[in-house]
């Protein structure tokens, strides 16, 4: 199709009297529906409705300058927003501008001449110690969990011995369980947001998987089964209190804080758990491929990226592992 040159002109002229809002609202959030997962299709319209276009909604999208963006970004810092969010925020602005002028609705791009946010100096960082919990750690919370409520044992040790999303235990269900052979599958993963309400979706990387948990585990799930089924009878192993419906997926977030708080660990949450069994699991010699596929990530570098800590002990045998090397030699 040809188009002349008075159309082009005209589509031009159409553009200029899109605003931000009208743009965010139609194209860009039509296209990120095509490529985001609910969850974060979700997210992303809260960045927009909550600080994005408040601020500069109105405006019209040939009117934003790389000055306006950046106060944006300056202002959003300024309220004590952590140096991942910031980020986030810029990323947004940046995909949402770029698609602007890709599709000739903008003739520059004014994120061209925007710094990517960097962390306060005053911000506080977590060090790769404080990500994971220490073997001693994990023993802790293990033998803590034995006062609580049988569900939230199975949730823990469960967690912790399989390195599971949240998503996915609270999506597990019993027919996932291979009592003879100590295995689970995680084929499903349970999502919550403002405008879907309780979802099931996949898993994060698309693909099941099928992992080994410990007799302990298998010994504390069969207790709940029992218990379970004084009550009600339900396909899902985490259900809400006293139904038959699986538990609601932010449930797991606000015990842990509760439960974090009453034995000491500082920011207990359910990932801590998947972040300290993959960590735990390297740093004693476990392969990274493997842990890799127990995970479920696509990608083998992320889970070295991301779990790969060198703590007390394995920089120790790090030396040693030298020294015994210099030994051989002589």
């Amino acid at each position: 199709m040809i188009v002349s040159t008075k159309e082009a002109e005209e589509a031009l002229e159409a553009a200029k009297l899109k605003s931000v809002s009208q743009y965010a609202e139609g194209v860009f959030m039509a296209t990120k529906a095509a490529t985001l997962s609910e969850n974060g299709r979700s997210s992303y319209q809260m960045f927009l409705d909550k600080h994005i276009l408040p601020v500069i909604g109105d405006m019209l999208l040939v009117d934003i300058t790389p000055a306006i963006i950046t106060k944006l970004l300056i202002d959003f810092q300024r309220k004590g927003y952590v140096h991942s969010t910031c980020v986030k925020c810029y990323n947004i602005l940046n995909g949402l501008f770029e698609m602007a002028f890709l599709d000739d609705s903008i003739p520059t791009n004014p994120m061209l001449k925007v710094k990517r946010p960097s962390p306060r100096k005053d911000e506080p960082t977590k060090s790769e110690e404080e990500k994971t919990l220490t073997v001693e750690q994990l023993r802790h919370v293990l033998s803590s969990v034995e006062q609580e409520p049988l569900k939230w044992q199975a949730y823990i040790n469960l967690a912790a011995d399989s390195g599971a999303r949240r998503g996915e235990l609270s999506a597990a269900q019993w027919r996932d369980i291979d009592w003879d052979n100590g295995k689970i599958t995680f084929s499903r993963n349970l999502q919550y947001t403002v405008q879907a309400g309780v979802y099931e979706t996949s898993p994060k990387n698309g693909k099941p998987r099928t992992v080994d948990i410990g007799p302990e585990t298998l010994s504390i799930l069969r207790k709940l089964r029992e218990e379970q089924a004084s009550s009600c009878i339900s396909q899902w192993i985490f259900t809400q209190e006293g139904t038959a419906e699986p538990i609601h997926p932010q449930s797991p977030t606000r015990y842990f804080k509760k439960f974090g708080k009453r034995i000491g660990i500082k920011d207990f949450h359910p990932h801590l758990l998947r972040h300290s069994s993959a960590s735990i699991a390297i740093a004693n010699g476990a392969d990274v491929a493997a842990v890799s596929e127990r995970l479920g990530h696509s990608d083998k570098a992320v889970t070295l990226r991301m779990y790969v800590h060198a703590d007390e002990e394995s920089i120790r045998r790090a030396g040693q592992t030298v020294r015994d090397a210099l030994k051989n030699a002589k």
